[in-house]
This record gives structure tokens, C-alpha cells and sequence, in this order.
């Protein structure tokens, strides 16, 4: 049986990417020459951060779905269809997407589901970068709801290309700057549709859950349209207010975590993990309330730092970038446990500066004990090849961020004061 990947490893979605940081640029060019510019680093940082750290999931081959989809479409397969057909095609297209709202709905519907999405609604601001704020847990659970395709006989071939046309297709519908689309709307999600399902108004929340189609949302009732009188107010209720990835990824895992060992009901100690992502035991939600937010006075979390700090930011944002598309595009001349150390690194690297947009400060000693630490595994030469460009990059980051981290942290603010990067 020829191995399936996951539906999140799609060629056609590593040949988008590239695309998807040139439009990005683009949108950031015309937000600031328009005057509606709605990109922060901080907050953009985070939203390329996750993705990227998301993409390590596929590329190391973690979690069950690979084998779950060989193994159905090898024993459960009621082998209807064919590759060789186009209906075949445009009909797995629309059962995909059918198959993507239930899977999206419920993960809005069901607290433990909710735990694995919620890292996409977490921004603050709606543009093409939070299009790339991915989940790193969407692995443990999301693949059951794509086993119906594999079941009816949808072609391996088949089921990964409509994936990454389906994902690829979200990527534009992240933005402010596009307005309603008439017709198009009526039929297809959109950019001011898809506003909707990232606002936490309480009018416009649980809503738009199509992927390509909103068909979808206006049969089964959960479509609502953008009003001009009210504006969408981005992120979630409860805010996590803080850049760092972990924080994004186990949020709320760690709440039901807590909630279920705290509540004295053995019934809530399930309840919690299978119920709306808002309900919390009583005895709990009294003792240990949740601050949501004051939608009235709502300002998103913009933590003031030093000018040092986006200097660094935007270095580290740099080789993040470029070593990322490094290690994706030389993964074949890497062994395993390289790939893995390659991933570690990198989401050392990003934890490290994405904390620092939490304070005023650099983060010095985490910066230079991680860079030690890296150091240390490449120079030996027998644990990373020192012949493969990602270890050379990560070799100059590393004593690159050991100077730039010393000098920035004894440069006083008033250098950079007239500075607004």
C-alpha cells in the first residue's frame, strides 16, 4: 500500500509558501502607503512563528494520521472512485470541504477540539500573516474527521492535492483590505465572510465555518454577514496576552487540566473536556474566574518594548525565515535526528525572542545560554554534519546573537530613541 501522508504536507502547500510571504510584503506595502497599515511585529512575528513551527509536525512525521488513512483506505476502502475520472476530483474537492466544516465547526463546538484550533483566533489583528498562525496540536484529532474520504474511495493522489488546494485557498481571505465580493459571497467564503468567523463580537462569534465553500454555513445556519455599523473586534474572549508559542499551543489544555482536577464533581471532571469551549464547572468558574475581555474598552495586547528589542526581532525574524526554507528544502539530506534538532532549535530560537516583546529588555542569558547550547552540538561535528547549509546558518545565528545580544543590551535607549522600526 503506497504510504499517505497528511493533509498538511502537500507539495502544493510548500510551493505556496514563497507566494505567501510575497503578498504578505505586498499587503504590508500598501497598508503603510494607504495609511490602514495593520501589521505589528510583535503580533506578526508570533502569527510566521507558529506556522512555521507548525510545519514540523508533517516533516517529522508526528502523530497518527499517515498511518490511520493507510490503514482505512487499505481495509475500509469501498473503492467507488478513480484518479482517472475529473468528476472524481470535483466531487472529493466538495466532500473535502463538507468534510472541513464539520471538522471546523466542532473543533468551535467542542472544548478539547477548541484546545488544538484556538491558536488561529489568538491574534489581535486580521491580515495575510494571520493566515500562517497555525496550530502545532491539530495532528491528535483533526484527521478524524477526513477518514469518510479515504472510506468511500477517494485516491491517496486525490485527497492530498484538494487538501492543499483547500488550505492554500485561505490563505487570501485573511485581510481587511478587500470589501464584499456580491455574488461571489453567496456561494464562496470571502475576505469580509471570513472576517466574521475570526471576530469575538459577541453578534458575529460561532459563525462562517466553510473552507473554500460558504455554502456550507448558510445551509446547515451558522453564516452571518459583516454589518458596516459594527466593526469586527479580532482574537478571543478570553485573551492569552502573551507571544510565546507553548503558551499558544497548551493554553487551554492547561485550563482543563486545572478545571477538571479542581472541581469536585466527577461528572464536570468529564464534562469539562467535551463541553462548549466557554462552560467551566461552577465551583470552579467562581473560585478561579477567567478575566475575559471588555469588548467596550478593548485595546489588543501591545506590550511596549526597547528599540534594542525589535532590532532583534527582526534579526531573529530573518533567520527564521531563511532557515526554515533551508531546512524544508534540503530535508532529504538530512538524517532524522538532525531534522528533529534542527526543529528544536529553531523553536528554542523563536520562544526566546517572541518573550522578549514581553518586557522592556532583552532576554540575554536565555539568548546566550541557547546559542551555547548550539554551539556545542554543532561544533564536535558529530551530530550535526557541519556540510549542510542549515548548520552553517545556525552556527553563524548563533555567534552572530552572542555579540548582537552584548552589545544591544550596554547600547543606551537613547540611540535608538529617534528610531521607529
Amino acid at each position: 500500500m503506497e504510504k499517505i501522508g497528511s493533509f498538511d504536507s502537500s507539495i502544493i502547500i510548500t510551493l505556496a509558501v514563497p507566494a505567501f510571504f510575497a503578498l504578505i510584503f505586498i499587503e504590508l506595502i500598501y497598508g503603510l502607503v494607504a495609511g490602514k497599515n495593520n501589521y505589528r511585529l510583535n503580533d506578526s512575528f508570533t502569527s510566521i512563528s507558529l506556522g512555521l513551527i507548525s510545519r514540523y509536525i508533517p516533516l517529522l512525521g508526528l502523530g497518527l494520521q499517515g498511518a490511520a488513512f493507510a490503514y482505512v483506505a487499505q481495509y475500509y476502502n469501498l473503492k467507488l472512485f478513480s484518479s482517472s475520472s475529473l468528476w472524481v476530483w470535483v466531487f472529493a474537492f466538495f466532500l473535502y470541504d463538507f468534510c472541513y466544516y464539520w471538522m471546523h465547526r466542532l473543533h468551535h463546538e467542542v472544548k478539547v477540539l477548541w484546545a488544538t484550533h484556538v491558536v488561529h483566533h489568538h491574534g489581535e489583528e486580521f491580515n495575510l500573516s494571520t493566515a500562517l498562525r497555525q496550530t502545532s496540536t491539530g495532528f491528535l484529532w483533526k484527521w478524524i474527521f477526513y477518514l469518510p474520504i479515504f472510506i468511500v474511495g477517494i485516491p491517496p493522489e486525490v485527497f492530498v492535492t484538494v487538501a492543499g488546494i483547500n488550505l492554500v485557498y485561505q490563505f487570501w481571505v485573511h485581510t481587511e483590505h478587500i470589501p464584499k465580493l456580491g455574488w461571489y459571497e453567496y456561494v464562496f467564503v470571502s475576505p469580509s465572510n471570513h472576517r466574521i468567523h475570526h471576530a469575538q463580537n459577541k453578534h458575529y462569534v460561532d459563525a462562517n465555518y466553510g473552507g473554500v465553500f460558504i455554502l456550507w454555513d448558510r445551509i446547515f445556519g451558522t453564516y452571518k454577514e459583516e454589518m458596516e455599523e459594527l466593526k469586527p473586534i479580532y482574537g478571543t474572549a478570553k485573551p492569552l496576552r502573551s507571544w510565546n508559542p507553548f503558551k499558544a499551543n497548551l493554553d487551554i489544555f492547561r485550563e482543563m487540566l486545572l478545571d477538571s482536577s479542581r472541581t469536585k464533581s466527577v461528572k464536570d471532571k468529564v464534562r469539562v473536556w467535551f463541553s462548549k469551549p466557554n462552560w467551566r464547572p461552577e465551583d470552579v468558574k467562581n473560585k478561579y474566574p477567567i478575566i475575559k475581555n471588555d469588548l467596550n474598552n478593548f485595546k489588543p495586547y501591545d506590550p511596549e518594548v526597547s528599540s534594542q528589542v525589535k532590532v532583534y526581532g527582526w534579526i531573529q525574524l530573518l533567520f527564521l525565515l531563511v532557515i526554515s526554507a533551508v531546512i524544508t528544502s534540503t530535508v532529504s539530506a538530512q538524517s532524522y535526528l538532525e531534522t528533529s534538532l534542527f526543529a528544536l532549535i529553531l523553536t528554542a530560537s523563536v520562544t526566546i525572542s517572541l518573550m522578549a516583546f514581553e518586557s522592556f529588555n532583552l532576554k540575554v542569558l536565555p539568548e546566550i545560554t541557547k546559542s551555547i547550547i548550539v554551539l556545542a552540538l554543532i561544533l564536535p561535528g558529530n551530530i550535526l554534519s557541519n556540510e549542510l547549509l542549515a548548520t552553517q546558518l545556525l552556527l553563524f545565528q548563533a555567534l552572530l546573537n552572542i555579540v548582537l545580544v552584548a552589545v544591544l543590551s550596554i547600547i543606551p535607549q537613547k540611540i535608538f530613541s529617534k528610531t521607529n522600526i
